[in-house]
């Protein structure tokens, strides 16, 4: 199963529309997950008519409309890993001991909020993952997203995925 993680899209504020990199990658997989902070309506539209499945959530620049049609956290069971998605975790310091303790049971957490990537392991919890932005890089060298495979159970072949 093939996965695309992105976050943070920011339309059209940062930027007038999605990179078409990951436009690409949106048709590739099986499934897209969105950590939250579209912005617009249109955007959210654009990937649920493209993604075979999309599993997303809303952010903190999300507004009401955003917010009608998401939820605050979103949990799926992709390929026998249980998944959880939320826009924000807090600062970088404690992160994977907080996120062991709010996500009880869950193999793999999405997350976006900070535009910059990450990837770990909480000691007895879940890998964490921020696919950083597509659209905005802020403090980091390059706009980024994550693809990721799905297979026997286990998470594999997790890319960071540059742009421009």
């Amino acid at each position: 199963m093939r996965l695309l993680l992105t976050s943070d899209t920011h339309v059209p504020q940062r930027a007038r529309s999605l990179p078409e990199e990951l436009l690409a990658e949106v048709v590739r997989a099986d499934v897209v997950i969105h950590a939250g902070d579209w912005v617009d309506v249109p955007t959210l539209d654009l990937l649920a008519s493209r993604a075979r499945r999309l599993i997303a959530v809303y952010g903190n620049n999300d507004g009401p409309t955003l917010r009608a049609r998401l939820p605050e956290i979103a949990q799926a069971d992709l390929g026998g890993l249980r998944f959880a998605v939320v826009h924000e975790t807090g600062p970088a310091q404690g992160r994977e001991k907080r996120c062991a303790e709010r996500f009880p049971g869950v193999d793999v957490l999405v997350f976006g909020h900070s535009h910059i990537p990450w990837d770990s392991t909480a000691s007895g919890g879940p890998r964490l993952l921020n696919p950083g932005s597509p659209t905005d890089r802020r403090r980091q060298p390059h706009r980024t997203f994550m693809t990721a495979e799905v297979s026997g159970g286990r998470l594999t072949e997790v890319t960071l995925r540059r742009l421009g």
